[in-house]
């Protein structure tokens, strides 16, 4: 489970074996053994015992802006596997190998789209239409991946531009099933100009953590990527790998907005955008959480969909060490 600290003012601190949380009006516990990560969305104190009962159980502790993105994070010094994968990531990039793999994760994230939408469209039988037309534009955008040959380096911008070509139709698809009152003019970052928006850039930030916790775990290095280059001081490698998992988000949104969960009351107004309050990441958080945690069929086994991230990263890490290898 995550533990996540949402309430101005909590202190942690460790109690034997146990993770203790005080705020004004209760005390919880949970046990270590139990905590994946601790996720830390607001002001808070955190003593140095409960850090190290963190480190002991290899619990990374995430701090998190009020966009859901990760600023800082505290886990141990190790570093996992070895140079060599870190040294591969580098390499790839002049191969026809890096090409595969990074068209391998766009034509997994619009075929993860595409099947958003289907799945949408069995409950919206009024607009099968309209979705069937959209479903329809993305299959003609992953046909067109099917076209492009040759290393990353020279085809980069031919791959993102199809994804993005992709991406502002699948937005509109999302937009077209939005209550009226939510329908949004495409993707706004931070801060977002919708509500739509605003809850997808914190679930997307929840999920930045998750992916460069794996990578990090599987001996690759976040700042290395393959689609994205490394000119932006970003982790460009969690950027290229969290397009596997996106949908998750998109889903869980959604269908908070279609079990009508969300509320005006959920977001903050800014002068040029909105966020979500405490309230509303409370609502996303529970939603998100849960959706996370529940078991799906991959790779013939029975796995959590959190669970899924770490098995993939160190599925990647194993193709770089052995470039003939093709994604599965």
């Amino acid at each position: 489970m995550n533990l996540v600290i949402n309430t101005w003012g909590a202190f942690l601190q460790k109690n034997g074996e146990l993770f203790r949380v005080k705020t004004e009006d209760r005390v919880a516990e949970v046990s270590a053994k139990k905590v994946s990560s601790i996720l830390i969305a607001t002001a808070a104190t955190i003593t140095t015992d409960a850090l190290k009962l963190a480190i002991d159980n290899n619990i990374d502790i995430v701090f998190i802006d009020e966009y859901g993105e990760p600023y800082a994070r505290i886990w141990h010094s190790r570093f996992g596997r070895t140079a060599e994968t870190r040294r591969r990531q580098i390499e790839i990039a002049e191969t026809g190998a890096g090409l595969e793999l990074a068209l391998y994760w766009v034509k997994r994230k619009l075929d993860n789209q595409i099947a958003l939408l289907e799945r949408l469209r069995t409950t919206r039988t009024r607009k099968s239409a309209e979705i069937t037309a959209y479903i329809e534009k993305l299959r003609n955008y992953r046909q067109s991946l099917e076209k492009v040959t040759g290393t990353i380096e020279e085809q980069r911008s031919t791959v993102m531009g199809i994804e993005g070509s992709a991406g502002r139709t699948y937005f509109e698809a999302l937009s077209f099933l939005m209550p009226e009152q939510y329908r949004f003019e495409g993707r706004s970052r931070n801060p977002a100009k919708d509500e739509f928006n605003a809850l997808l850039n914190y679930a997307y930030g929840i999920l930045y953590s998750r992916v460069e916790k794996a990578c990090v775990i599987a001996g690759l290095d976040p700042y290395v990527g393959i689609i994205h280059t490394d000119n932006y001081n970003k982790k460009s490698l969690v950027f290229d790998i969290i397009e596997n998992y996106r949908v998750w988000a998109e889903e869980v949104v959604v269908n908070l907005f279609a079990a009508r969960k969300v509320l005006k009351e959920h977001f903050d107004r800014l002068h040029n955008g909105m966020v979500l309050n405490k309230e509303g990441r409370a609502v996303l958080i529970e939603a998100f959480s849960r959706y996370l945690d529940q078991p799906v069929r991959y790779c013939g086994r029975n796995i959590r969909r959190q669970e899924i991230i770490q098995l993939d990263c160190h599925k990647i890490a194993n193709q770089l060490l052995c470039q003939t290898d093709e994604p599965d």
